[in-house]
């Protein structure tokens, strides 16, 4: 009888060990698929206008510190549980955030004052800065270290706690 006991448990967490290894195989090869566009090394340039008015040039604010570059779009579920993490990291890290196809400007200014956001954004409604980050759905983010190259980069919903050890990682 114990025997039996024995060998019941032991195909059941052989199973368990199946499933989990395949569950591990799909979610990354899919996650693979999804960055498969997104550029490495050097980041591409940036040169653009938040919406404050203030100038952003990439290059020379990850000189200071690693950078996180964000895009998002207001009409986007995932981005929507994704802004209170952006947010509190915007209080002690370099963030620059992109705004895709969200009908223009001031309804990015609506959008942040309605969410009580005040992290820098910059309006991509052209596509032309998803474009070359090879952004194909949001959210994206990447990590940008100091010597300016894409240290980490991903898509879909990302845990604050993620988000902040890569940016630890790539200090």
């Amino acid at each position: 009888m114990l025997t039996m006991i024995k060998s019941m448990l032991k195909r059941r967490w052989v199973k368990l060990t199946l499933e989990v290894l395949a569950f591990l195989v799909i979610y990354f090869a899919v996650r693979a698929w999804m960055q498969r566009d997104l550029p490495s090394g050097p980041a591409p340039a940036l040169v653009a206008m938040t919406l404050a008015g203030q100038t952003v040039n990439l290059a020379d604010l990850a000189k200071e510190r690693p950078v996180l570059l964000h895009f998002w779009a207001t009409w986007c579920g995932v981005c929507k549980l994704e802004q209170g993490s952006i947010q509190s990291i915007s209080h002690d890290h370099n963030v620059v955030t992109i705004a895709i196809q969200s009908e223009g400007e001031q309804a990015v200014r609506a959008y942040l004052q309605e969410h009580q956001l005040s992290f820098p954004v910059i309006v991509d409604d052209s596509g032309v800065l998803m474009q070359r980050f090879g952004v194909r759905g949001v959210p994206a983010s990447f990590i940008i270290n100091r010597q300016g190259e894409i240290v980490a980069k991903e898509v879909g919903y990302t845990t604050e706690w993620g988000l902040r050890a890569r940016l630890w990682w790539a200090n």
